[in-house]
């Protein structure tokens, strides 16, 4: 069993920078590849980025692609999003998901956080 938790979200400008955490407990979190997924109001979850287990592959939804950047640090159970020059439709609940491949489909993960809002004003 894995737990995750999301912090970092909260109320930006369009062009800041923000960084979000997932911290893992109670598992194998480092064996986990992690993904990040959002949903704005009235949407469907969209795919974001996902880390493998070892670090060493990432993948880019187009959510993600060109802005944000995914990494993980196995010692800290910590994988981040680092997300640049955000935008007033990056406006959505993120949340971090664990499962045994890295993938951009929902159904894939086995474990979800609870989630944080970012919330981007103009």
């Amino acid at each position: 069993q894995v737990q995750l938790l999301e912090s970092g979200g909260g109320l930006v400008r369009a062009g800041d920078s923000l960084r979000l955490s997932c911290k893992g407990s109670g598992g194998l979190f480092s064996t986990y590849a992690v993904g990040w997924f959002r949903r704005a109001p009235g949407k469907e979850h969209e795919f974001v980025a996902a880390v493998s287990s070892d670090r060493i592959s990432q993948s880019y939804g187009d959510a993600g692609e060109g802005r944000f950047t995914i990494s993980r640090d196995n010692a800290l159970k910590t994988v981040y999003l680092q997300m640049s020059s955000v935008k007033p439709e990056d406006t959505a609940e993120y949340s971090c998901a664990a499962g045994r491949i890295m993938s951009p489909w929902l159904s894939e993960y086995q474990y979800w956080g609870q989630g944080t809002q970012v919330t981007v004003s103009s």
